[in-house]
């Protein structure tokens, strides 16, 4: 099956090796991605707080070339998924924005009817694979790994999960891949999001109660479904170690990436030679067994 790719600013910048392993998982499961043509930014963070108007607009446009190719459009950014639920969701809602928005794609020859339908890669995973499908497919279990799922903010927005879709769900397929399910309570909990570089001490606390109840709780690494949450829990550790003075270092890799290695991918097919913090398999292993308490 063939889903219109949406990658967003990030998955071709910073989260290229996001998009490597989403690329290579979806293969891997024979899924298809195809990136949209002439895809523009999808509206949020500075643009949806300072006009909203124009935020939808550039959301609208995504969506109505999207709508032309006839498929679903996946968004593995949960800041671009969220941003074109909510222009989705607002279109349908208040008329008056809804024309605003027609007039203006209509000055660029586009029409938007409100058809199409946004997922995230978990949710198409969840969906056309399942847990079982996922679970039958891997080559290479996670065995002993102890895996705290993170979901940040985003993805918990009340219009943006499809319906049928919780993070509960979601957590299924951590044990689907042969790892422990760390019960990660803040898997919810906002990670600063730009706080890191606006407000770099309040980002920086709020980023170091996440990574310091993970090692709390024995997880071996953190895995996140957004890139940027994964941006902002990787890069600034080496920061928040010398500001609280505990070793916060932990592996966060995207999904994807987690997924791949238990299908058996390669470890450069899935990027992770990019991650800051190391996740490689005799690596972890030595970590891992490292961590572990003697036995009495």
């Amino acid at each position: 099956m063939a889903y219109t790719y949406f990658p967003g600013c990030c998955m071709h910048g910073f989260a290229r090796h996001c998009q490597d392993s989403l690329y290579a998982v979806f293969d891997a499961l024979g899924l298809e991605l195809r990136e949209l043509p002439e895809w523009n930014c999808c509206g949020a963070t500075t643009y949806i707080s300072v006009e909203e108007n124009q935020a939808f607009a550039l959301g609208a446009r995504n969506l109505a070339m999207a709508e032309k190719l006839g498929s679903e459009i996946v968004a593995p950014c949960t800041a671009c998924y969220m941003i074109l639920k909510k222009t989705k969701d607002h279109l349908a809602r208040y008329p008056d924005l809804r024309e605003k928005i027609d007039q203006a794609l209509a000055a660029i020859g586009l029409h938007y009817e409100g058809k199409i339908e946004i997922l995230h890669p978990l949710e198409i995973i969840l969906r056309d694979v399942g847990v079982k499908g996922l679970k039958a497919k891997v080559k290479k279990p996670l065995r002993g790994w102890n895996v705290a799922p993170y979901y940040g903010c985003l993805i918990a927005r009340p219009y943006a999960l499809s319906e049928g879709f919780t993070l509960e769900a979601f957590d299924q397929l951590v044990p689907a891949l042969g790892a422990n399910l760390v019960d990660f309570e803040l898997k919810a909990r906002c990670c600063g999001g730009s706080l890191t570089g606006t407000i770099e001490e309040v980002g920086h606390r709020l980023v170091y109660i996440l990574l310091h109840q993970a090692k709390l709780a024995r997880a071996h690494c953190l895995v996140t479904v957004c890139p940027l949450c994964q941006l902002n829990l990787e890069a600034h550790q080496g920061k928040i170690k010398r500001r609280y003075g505990d070793d916060v270092t932990i592996p966060i890799p995207y999904f994807t990436q987690l997924i791949g290695m238990a299908l058996g991918l390669s470890e450069k097919a899935l990027g992770l030679e990019k991650l800051l913090v190391p996740l490689r398999w005799e690596l972890a292993e030595k970590a891992f067994a490292a961590r572990e308490p003697a036995a009495a």
